[in-house]
């Protein structure tokens, strides 16, 4: 009987350290997966011999990276051509933006942009815009953000003097996954001068879409157009860009 009890608590005590150490290790908690920057270089090539003579080239390299309540934006391409030896493209433009969330849909950040366009005759056009901004959507596959505030632009033309002046930024962007393989984006902005709403605006505009190829490289054909309402003398106000290349993704 003795030995019965004996047996009886040793295999309770047992127990009780085996459910103790199950338990403790059913509870740890799963550590999240980092946060790690997704990054997509892409470029193009188009030449062109025989009756004519043309080249045409661009780069450009775009990351993010999202954290629980902060996401960070930055990216940046360009592009150079001529056609009969004489050059008919040549721009840079470049951007970072950081978002924090402030509720599952609203956030506020600050973007800066820059841009050089040698066809415009454009030097360089620097802005910072603080901004708030909302999701419209945001689901697994499709997003929609609209965002707004207000901008500092300083620009400069070839031949003319430096013009810094108080701006509005109103942005839009929208993306939306077709397959596990393809997607489709679309990005506007318009950014007036405050005091003279009407005579000087700058739009932009871009949309594109690519499809897998590999898991990491993929083929995309992206349309961009560019309105300045006041350029210098002898530039349209329009530019507009078609490029077909290929992303590869780290």
């Amino acid at each position: 009987m003795k030995l019965f009890i004996k047996s009886l608590g040793s295999t309770a005590a047992a127990l009780f350290v085996g459910c103790t150490v199950a338990s403790s290790q059913t509870a740890a908690p799963v550590a999240a997966p980092a946060a790690k920057w997704e990054t997509t270089a892409a470029a193009g090539l188009s030449l062109t011999r025989g009756n004519s003579d043309t080249v045409l080239t661009t780069l450009g390299l775009d990351s993010k990276r999202k954290w629980d309540s902060d996401e960070a934006l930055l990216g940046i391409s360009g592009g150079y051509g001529k056609s009969q030896g004489v050059r008919n493209t040549d721009f840079v433009q470049a951007f970072g933006q950081w978002n924090h969330l402030l509720s599952e849909r609203g956030y506020g950040g600050i973007r800066a942009d820059g841009n050089h366009d040698g066809i415009s005759k454009l030097s360089y056009r620097l802005r910072v815009s603080p901004l708030a901004g909302y999701y419209l959507i945001k689901e697994e596959k499709t997003s929609l953000s609209v965002e707004a505030g207000p901008s500092i632009v300083t620009e400069k033309f070839i031949d003319n003097s430096v013009d810094t002046y108080a701006a509005a930024r109103f942005g839009e962007k929208f993306e939306h996954k077709l397959s596990d393989t393809a997607k489709v984006w679309q990005t506007a902005e318009y950014i007036p001068q405050v005091d003279r709403w009407v005579e000087k605006y700058i739009i932009a505009a871009e949309i594109g879409i690519s499809s897998a190829v590999t898991k990491q490289w993929d083929m995309r054909v992206v349309a961009q157009v560019n309105h300045d309402s006041e350029p210098v003398q002898d530039r349209k106000q329009n530019d507009f860009r078609l490029i077909a290349g290929t992303g590869y993704k780290f």
